[in-house]
């Protein structure tokens, strides 16, 4: 299945910009689900729907998110309910419990007192990732469309399934779990579950999913739209997010510069305020083209609402003709100083200008970092840690053991070394043309001696 994750800058209009994606997928005949975060009524509004609600039945026989509406031939919209998903979830865990809760004494908690506890809904959208991935052939979608929170958010949310499988190798390592065998054994002694073995085979259900959540983010079928407002401002947010998208290892397919002004405009004010956008566009276009495409998408003059004109779904042109000529720049009509009265623009509108999401293999990407090896003529192994974005000040590496510690600004990564660098000391790093290369020479009490 191939997955687009939207994110980008506060305020960049992410939800649209995913909504037009999804209805550019849907255009080219495939089944797609456009997946929001958003809690407040605002894809409704901007989709033309009524509220997106939870299916009925208990909570934990539910997927993570809200009925799926079809919007339109081949498109489908749908919520990640966190509420509904978390009360479920610990109903089921109080239920797979109960015999330990009885022994503690422990009272278990009724359904009015569950809330949301923090850093449950990103948790709630890996996990809807998941559900989304691993539906059955013919009953799931081509294309998977999510409406991401904003991007630093976004960073750390994808990060989380390396980082917790790396908590629980660390706390309950699997060399342990081989004493696992004695505990029937004193299960049936003390005539009660053990807690350890409950302990560990929870641990292995977890490590299962998030392995495959991790899956998932890692597939080359899966891929990052960074949203932007271009100005000075939001320049250095997306670098910011580049940099911690990059030391991630996610992959970014496109960078929509959206609500841009007209040019052609004689009236002084939004004259500087376009030739302040053109600017900003312009360094967009220096730091990511051409080895990531630069979408521009029109300031329609007011938000779109609904899906709007959708000539013929499946209509390859998509919709540039609703900029006149296939013009994705150009204003819309009844933008600043149009007639006022004609209804707000849809998303047709942009479908056209926000690119069809193309088709990618559902496989692990290939691994960005790479050794070199420099012996012969330097006498160093070199690693390169491709970092576009990243600022010398803001960079941090410390070497602990078999692992390399990578800071960029307030993203960190573990990183493992791979086998002929664990056997090497640090030598020095530096950081070029948007890469970190780390010098590693051989260390002579562990590199293999020549005969």
């Amino acid at each position: 299945m191939r997955t687009v994750l939207v994110t980008g800058t506060g305020g960049a209009g992410r939800t649209t910009v995913a909504a037009a994606t999804a209805l550019a997928a849907a255009r080219e005949g495939r089944r797609t689900l456009l997946l929001t975060t958003d809690p407040d009524g605002t894809p409704e509004a901007l989709l033309g729907t009524g509220p997106l609600r939870s299916a009925p039945g208990r909570p934990a026989d539910r997927l993570p998110w809200s009925v799926p509406v079809e919007l339109a031939p081949g498109l489908w919209a749908a919520r990640v309910v966190t509420d509904e998903w978390f009360r479920g979830e610990l109903a089921a865990l109080q239920e797979r419990g109960h015999g330990l809760l009885d022994m503690l004494g422990a009272t278990p908690l009724d359904d009015e007192e569950l809330t949301v506890l923090p850093g449950v809904a990103a948790v709630a959208l890996l996990r809807a990732l998941r559900a989304a991935q691993a539906a059955p052939p013919g009953a799931g979608w081509d294309v998977l469309v999510v409406d991401m929170p904003p991007a630093p958010e976004t960073v750390t949310t994808l990060a989380l399934p390396e980082q917790l499988r790396r908590y629980l190798r660390r706390l309950l390592p699997a060399e342990r779990q081989a004493a696992r065998a004695l505990r029937p054994m004193l299960a049936q002694l003390a005539g009660v579950a053990m807690p350890a073995q409950k302990l560990y085979e929870t641990a292995e259900r977890w490590e299962r999913e998030l392995a495959a959540v991790q899956s998932v983010i890692e597939s080359e079928a899966t891929t990052v739209r960074l949203v932007v407002e271009p100005g000075p401002l939001a320049d250095r947010a997306l670098r910011t997010a580049r940099a911690g998208l990059a030391l991630h290892g996610c992959r970014v397919d496109a960078v929509i510069a959206n609500r841009l002004l007209p040019t052609a405009t004689s009236d002084p004010w939004l004259a500087a305020l376009s030739g302040q956008q053109q600017a900003a566009l312009k360094e967009l276009y220096e730091q990511w083209a051409p080895a990531v495409p630069v979408r521009e998408l029109p300031h329609l003059g007011r938000d779109p609402q609904g899906l709007g004109e959708v000539p013929g779904l499946g209509d390859p042109r998509g919709a540039g003709d609703a900029f006149g000529a296939g013009d994705a720049r150009q204003a819309d009509p009844a933008g600043p100083g149009g007639d006022a009265g004609r209804a707000p623009g849809g998303l047709a509108a942009l479908a056209g200008a926000v690119g069809v999401p193309e088709p990618r293999p559902d496989r692990p990407a290939p691994d960005p970092w790479t050794v070199e090896d420099r012996l012969a003529d330097d006498g160093v192994l070199l690693w390169r840690l491709p970092l576009p974005g990243a600022d010398r000040d803001g960079l941090g590496l410390v070497r602990r053991g078999d692992e390399l510690i990578v800071t960029v600004g307030s993203f960190h990564r573990v990183l493992p070394l791979p086998s002929a660098l664990r056997r090497c000391t640090v030598a020095g790093a530096g950081l070029r043309d948007g890469r970190l290369e780390v010098r590693f020479a051989p260390d002579p009490e562990l590199w293999p001696k020549r005969p």
